[in-house]
């Protein structure tokens, strides 16, 4: 897997004081989920998105035994890293630096911000959890320091249960993040107006 590329949007991440690193997911692209910004309150935000090689992160299911999706997942997770090294190269301080994924890209963006959590500005996953077979608490540090994160998700999910979404919940809230979830009975694998509403209120509202 190639390092990924990098599509952006918005303010140009010299000028911006806040910036958004948005994943895609599984089959998706980098300019599908850019054009959700339009949506969100990000309108002074630079706006960074990776492509994932052939639109996936990772191989197999998130919950597969995280050595069966190396290299992929740790390469991906990389991909993440150098971004935010990017951004703080630029002059934006973690504090002001916010995520955003969707499935398998929420799923690695949860991932990459447990392994190494930090006072952000917040972050949101449409449909997401922690990576592995089983929960590898060993693997995360740090402390969010109060940051806000929403994590909203359908009973039942085709990909993500939601026994994954509480685990996950509770793992943020120990690392010190503040987190509103957000369970849809039925809602299929999809974002909806009302997860949107909440990432405006709760991540980017200010």
């Amino acid at each position: 897997m190639e390092k990924a590329n990098i599509h952006t949007a918005g303010k140009q991440l010299e000028h911006a004081k806040r910036a958004l690193i948005m994943i895609h997911g599984r089959g998706g692209s980098a300019d599908d989920i850019i054009s959700l910004s339009h949506e969100l309150n990000v309108t002074d935000f630079a706006i960074l998105a990776p492509q994932a090689e052939n639109n996936t992160w990772y191989p197999y299911s998130f919950l597969s035994p995280p050595k069966q999706n190396e290299p992929w997942l740790s390469i991906s997770l990389q991909s993440i890293g150098a971004l935010v090294t990017q951004i703080e190269k630029e002059g934006i301080s973690k504090d002001g630096i916010y995520f955003l994924g969707f499935s398998q890209g929420a799923c690695l963006m949860l991932e990459f911000i447990a392994r190494n959590a930090s006072k952000y500005g917040g972050a949101v996953a449409f449909t997401g959890g922690l990576i592995g077979d089983n929960i590898h608490k060993e693997n995360y540090k740090g402390s969010f320091g109060g940051s806000p994160i929403f994590i909203g998700t359908s009973d039942p999910d085709m990909h993500v249960p939601v026994s994954r979404v509480h685990e996950t919940t509770g793992i943020l809230k120990d690392m010190g993040a503040v987190v509103t979830e957000k369970v849809y009975k039925n809602m299929g694998h999809t974002i909806i107006p009302d997860e949107i509403h909440f990432a405006n209120t709760l991540v980017f509202n200010h």
